[in-house]
């Protein structure tokens, strides 16, 4: 399924910013940039609504637990809202919201009293319950408080557009649709959808020019009565969630220490990873996480991958899913695209053109299957995605040819020779005729994926025999030298790392959250990290700069420096805390030996979940933390989101440091031995397709408690 917002100009990763000119992906034809589309009036916030989700199915509530039919309320399933408005009145009254929170990723519990004409007193006499569940079921109870026997009328008034979510989002929805009565509840269709709702026990009385049914109900004193409502589109049976078949993709890890927000936060990550999992509609047996919702509740491709890969802990199926889905969309034939994993473009914030996700992925995809055959995915899985994982590689090599850095075309570009001249880009990012005209521009993280991808690629391709893994080490060497000497930017403070670098040497020298990927290297054998671009001196000093205020909001790690010209604290790449950053940064920094800038971020991204119910949205704005406060919300962030439900996961495992080699039949543990959140007690993951289950003490000691039988302490 997926839940575009068409012609509304948004991208794809950050809905909330209007597309720029875009650029074709390299190496193909140059084009004119398409103007960009208008954009609609507003996007309606999704911060304050509680959604659950059961992909391909969704239901949008805000607090008030009414289904009013405005902004993005009501039942959804495969991308159509089925019901709009749900509306309870009881005695002819609207009952007054108290409540409202989630039971679980796909349920939410509604509460509202009600005080009867009779009562004499401010206490009201009649509570009404409504659960809500993704599926689209429904169940309204009311209980009665009173000592005496209740009559009540119930009244529940529906209505329905059967809109698209992207018309929904786009402000587009249309009119409700006439309604006609059917069996025991009601009826629309459209052109293009039908949909029923049908009420147990059946109601009294329904009128279809209202869409109203309604009932008379006796309460006993003390007593409940209830009725379901169960939403459809019409002809089909109850939804099928992919996460409900018969056996789960994830394990259901548990985390249990001092820190009480860390079981919390473990179970909402899987419980939310599970529920945002889709079936590949043509081999039903492969799984992959979508984005997020209720924006993004389709497969995009980064995205997916970087979330399979944070949540190998909890097994290697949802790693082998993603894979084989994103293998059978590789680009074949001749041409320099050849191997490409495809991906929409992706804006890249203030000072950066847009650039290519279909890039990331791509590079993505060997390391995942790497480290997913560290974790144990079976030979054969492996077998079976080599070839698409050297395709990848050697789109890489192709891509590089005689030079050293990966870098984005952008139209009307021209390739000026080598040079080592390194002028900074004016104050606030690429000049005019930099975006205008185009130019090959080199990203820093781009870099750090791609020798990632090239060191544990070589990895794999030796292990099973493979050519080609001679060359890709050689690259990489000659990539760690040029990147040392070229994309470096001295200052006063000790320098940073380019954000990026022009084919003529200048540096685009923001600080951004990105620069988190260069301490992310990748897993090889023996629990031994690859190297990576900067040395011991520059990682020191990037870890510095992570861990000051600048990049620190107190809630997690900033998408942009709060110092950099045209920060914006709701910026989704201009400022604002994206979980997935934070997390690749706390764990990269753990690695590198750098506990205590690593532990600041990890604490504030702990409070930051405890805020948010333990749910966290991908992104929030980046705002400095204060006491008392709590982080902002973005009004636009997807809540779920696949990346930061994975995070969690990531972030938590990095503190016992977990480093398998299943082919080697050992697993090495790297613990931050300052145990920033005192005793941590990890059970029910998933090493080598068993349990695996570790405990780190209050000392930073970290011992082993279950283990898949063979299963070797590395050293």
């Amino acid at each position: 399924m997926s839940l575009p917002v068409p012609s509304s100009g948004f991208d794809r990763e950050g809905p909330q910013r209007a597309v720029r000119a875009r650029s074709p992906l390299p190496g193909g034809p140059a084009r004119t940039p398409a103007p960009v589309p208008r954009r609609p009036a507003e996007l309606p916030p999704a911060h304050a609504v509680l959604t659950c989700v059961a992909l391909p199915a969704l239901a949008i509530s805000t607090d008030q637990g009414q289904l009013t039919g405005r902004g993005l309320e009501g039942f959804y399933r495969a991308g159509r809202r089925t019901l709009s408005r749900c509306e309870v009145r009881v005695a002819g009254r609207e009952p007054v919201a108290v409540q409202a929170r989630m039971l679980s990723a796909d349920s939410a519990r509604f509460v509202a009293t009600l005080r009867l004409p009779t009562d004499s007193g401010p206490d009201p006499e009649v509570v009404v319950e409504r659960i809500r569940y993704a599926d689209g079921t429904e169940r309204i109870t009311l209980h009665s408080a009173s000592g005496r026997p209740l009559r009540l009328p119930v009244e529940i008034s529906l209505g329905t557009d059967l809109a698209e979510v992207g018309a929904v989002a786009a402000g587009r929805a249309g009119p409700e649709l006439p309604a006609s009565v059917y069996d025991s509840g009601m009826r629309w269709a459209s052109a293009t959808a039908h949909c029923v709702v049908t009420a147990n026990p059946p109601p009294h009385d329904a009128m279809a020019s209202a869409g109203l049914l309604r009932w008379e109900m006796d309460l006993p004193p003390g007593g409940s009565r209830s009725v379901e409502l169960r939403v459809r589109p019409d002809g089909a049976g109850p939804v099928r969630a992919a996460s409900h078949g018969g056996t789960r993709s994830l394990a259901g890890a548990r985390a249990v220490g001092d820190d009480p927000r860390v079981r919390p936060l473990l179970d909402r990550s899987v419980e939310d990873l599970q529920a945002l999992l889709l079936r590949d509609t043509e081999h039903p047996a492969d799984m992959y996480p979508a984005a997020g919702a209720p924006w993004r509740c389709g497969l995009a491709p980064a995205e997916a991958l970087a979330a399979a890969r944070m949540a190998l802990p909890l097994g290697t199926r949802l790693a082998a899913g993603t894979l084989r889905t994103l293998a059978r969309s590789q680009l074949a034939g001749p041409g320099r695209r050849s191997g490409m994993i495809p991906g929409p473009l992706r804006d890249a914030g203030p000072h950066l053109p847009p650039g290519c996700t279909g890039t990331e992925a791509t590079l993505l995809f060997p390391v995942v299957l790497a480290e997913a055959w560290r974790w144990g995915l079976p030979a054969q899985e492996v077998e079976e995605l080599l070839p698409a994982a050297e395709r990848c590689l050697r789109w890489l090599r192709t891509t590089v040819g005689d030079g050293v850095y990966l870098s984005d075309i952008h139209p009307g570009a021209h390739q000026p020779g080598p040079t080592n001249q390194t002028r900074p880009v004016p104050q606030g990012g690429l000049a005019p005729h930099d975006t205008a005209t185009g130019g090959s521009l080199a990203r820093s993280e781009i870099q750090a994926h791609a020798h990632r991808a090239a060191l544990l690629g070589a990895d794999l391709l030796d292990a099973h025999g493979r050519a080609d893994a001679a060359g890709l080490r050689q690259w990489a060497a000659r990539l760690r030298t040029a990147f040392g000497e070229e994309f470096w930017v001295d200052d006063r403070a000790g320098g940073r790392p380019a954000a990026a670098r022009l084919a003529d040497g200048r540096h685009v020298s923001h600080l951004s959250g990105g620069a988190a990927h260069l301490l992310d290297t990748g897993l090889l054998g023996s629990g031994v990290l690859a190297p990576g671009l900067l040395g011991k001196v520059r990682t020191e000093q990037l870890a510095r700069l992570l861990g000051g205020p600048a990049m620190d909001s107190g809630w997690g790690l900033r998408s942009l420096g709060a110092k950099e010209p045209m920060y914006n604290p709701f910026g989704h790449r201009g400022g604002a805390v994206r979980v997935q950053e934070t997390a690749v940064a706390v764990a990269g920094l753990v690695a590198a030996g750098y506990e205590k800038e690593a532990s600041s971020l990890l604490r504030g991204m702990l409070s930051a979940a405890e805020s948010f119910g333990h749910r966290l949205p991908e992104m929030y704005a980046g705002e400095q933390r204060t006491e008392g406060g709590t982080p902002v919300p973005h009004p636009a962030a997807c809540r779920p989101a696949a990346t930061a439900a994975a995070a969690g996961v990531h972030v938590l495992v990095a503190l016992a440091g977990i480093r398998p080699d299943v082919p080697s039949g050992t697993v090495t543990l790297s613990p931050v031995r300052s145990a920033p959140l005192g005793e941590l007690g990890l059970s029910a993951l998933n090493v080598a397709g068993a349990p695996f289950s570790v405990r780190l003490s209050r000392l930073g000691l970290a011992m082993v408690e279950e283990a898949a039988d063979g299963l070797q302490l590395g050293v």
